[in-house]
């Protein structure tokens, strides 16, 4: 590890002035630490945010769910209201790591993490996420893990958060705070796809700080749920996942929110499962039909091709989970 510079920010704007003099914000550090004792990251400046009065849970005058974004994820998954509104997300942070990580890692954070690729916290590989231009030796190497959806020829790697799938699902926001005052970003365009930057992996600016993640209304009933699929019970990252949330009244189905894990660089949509679904009514059938849509547009490498099918199959499942049917 090299060394840097510790501070604590006793407030806001003490922590947004110390970034923007090049400081990097440390909240449960689960994601950073690591990468910098593998020396993958070498920040100068660590600016502690942990102190910050940015951990509670509440409800807006709009009916917006707000989760600060330093929530432990523990705290989240046991909040009853989250677990009322919207148990997609407390099952996906259930899932996400060991009771022990949860207790310390925070909302914003887990956003926040980088991949988990192998040839991105290897310093001795190319790897253009790491050093733009070096090159993605994954194409060409071990690539079981990566991602089918949203690739480049810069980079294949999958984003690791299961919380971020159930986000995109349910069409949050994330709130940022920075010099230029506080603004809204959706999540499914504040995480980037690599196209042929891969290094910038998200739409915060310099010295900006995620504050909140907002979760808007949704009609009731809405039936949801997270199912993943890995290759062992506990500790491991997703194969695939599925997040989903339908709004059913008088047996039709009026809304679907759907996004899948694991196979994508950022967490993914299914916009065409959604339009499938919406208008009819629950049946095996249907769910069976639906998920046949899930990998449009996927492109795997040989080595990963099985997700394709697995994919679909996640979504069917997870489908039948949530709406039921015959």
């Amino acid at each position: 590890m090299h060394s840097f510079v510790y501070t604590r920010a006793s407030g806001l704007r003490q922590a947004l002035d110390a970034a923007r003099r090049g400081g990097r914000y440390l909240a449960g550090g689960t994601t950073l630490v690591d990468l910098m004792r593998e020396t993958v990251e070498r920040p100068a400046v660590l600016v502690d945010i942990a102190g910050l009065p940015l951990r509670d849970v509440t409800l807006t005058a709009d009916g917006t769910l707000r989760i600060g974004a330093l929530a432990r994820m523990a705290e989240a998954a046991a909040h009853p209201g989250i677990r009322a509104a919207h148990p997609v997300v407390c099952e996906a942070l259930e899932l996400s790591a060991s009771p022990q990580l949860r207790t310390v890692a925070t909302i914003g954070g887990n956003l926040m993490q980088r991949t988990r690729c192998p040839y991105f916290r290897d310093v001795t590989a190319a790897c253009n996420k790491r050093e733009p231009g070096s090159g993605c030796p994954a194409r060409e190497g071990v690539h079981r893990t990566h991602a089918i959806l949203g690739t480049s020829r810069q980079c294949v790697a999958t984003h690791p958060s299961d919380l971020a799938v159930a986000l995109a699902a349910l069409d949050a926001d994330v709130r940022v705070l920075g010099p230029g005052g506080e603004r809204a970003v959706p999540l499914t365009a504040f995480l980037l796809p690599p196209g042929d930057t891969p290094h910038r992996e998200h739409a915060l600016g310099p010295g900006e700080l995620i504050t909140a993640v907002d979760i808007p209304p949704h009609p009731r009933p809405l039936r949801s749920g997270y199912l993943k699929v890995r290759d062992r019970r506990s500790l491991e990252f997703a194969l695939t996942s599925a997040a989903v949330a339908l709004h059913i009244r008088g047996g039709v189905i009026r809304e679907a929110k759907l996004a899948a894990g694991g196979v994508g660089t950022v967490p993914w949509r299914l916009p065409a499962v959604e339009r499938r679904l919406i208008g009819e009514r629950p049946s095996n059938r249907l769910w069976s039909q639906a998920a046949a849509r899930a990998a449009d547009g996927a492109r795997p490498l040989p080595g990963n091709r099985f997700k394709t099918e697995l994919l679909k199959r996640t979504v069917e499942r997870q489908l039948r989970v949530v709406g039921g049917g015959r």
